[in-house]
């Protein structure tokens, strides 16, 4: 897909400006949603199957993500490439945005507000977790729970949710 201009701010919202681009790489990034089946279904905002199919392919399309192939009888895989993992800064200013700016249901800031107070640094933790988990990278040794951990307890302890 060729963007209209040069301009990179243009290129970049053509490519993530739509309704449901981001949306599907939160999930990714932050559900581990990998499957199509699951992206489908783990969606609060209730994506289509065509709608989902589109993005996904677009996503591959563009570099963002990557299909593994399926066997007969399995489901394909999604992966982060390095471009996508380096939509979460993107994805974590939008957040901020929408904290300052928007009304939101409590239990869906607590993961925003988490990061917010976290800083530039545990953004770069959890960048290194996703080429771990999608790029097949070296953990880097821990000494404690993982930024991912870390951010999953606190969600769960200020959403009620278990787990």
């Amino acid at each position: 897909m060729e963007p209209r201009s040069g301009c990179p701010i243009n290129a970049a919202v053509e490519l993530l400006g739509d309704r449901w681009s981001l949306l599907v790489l939160r999930d990714v990034i932050f559900g581990d949603r990998r499957y199509f089946r699951a992206l489908l279904t783990g969606s609060i905002e209730g994506i289509a199957s065509n709608i989902l199919a589109d993005r996904l392919k677009r996503l591959v399309d563009a570099g963002l993500l990557t299909r593994g192939a399926a066997a007969r009888g399995q489901r394909a895989r999604f992966s982060l490439t390095e471009a996508g993992i380096q939509t979460l800064p993107v994805i974590h200013a939008l957040g901020n945005w929408g904290l300052d700016w928007t009304a939101g249901t409590p239990g869906l800031r607590v993961r925003q507000e988490f990061m917010r107070a976290a800083g530039p640094a545990f953004l770069e933790d959890l960048m290194d977790e996703l080429r771990v988990r999608h790029l097949g990278a070296t953990p880097k040794p821990a000494a404690g729970p993982t930024a991912f951990d870390r951010l999953n307890a606190a969600h769960a302890a200020g959403s009620g949710e278990a787990g």
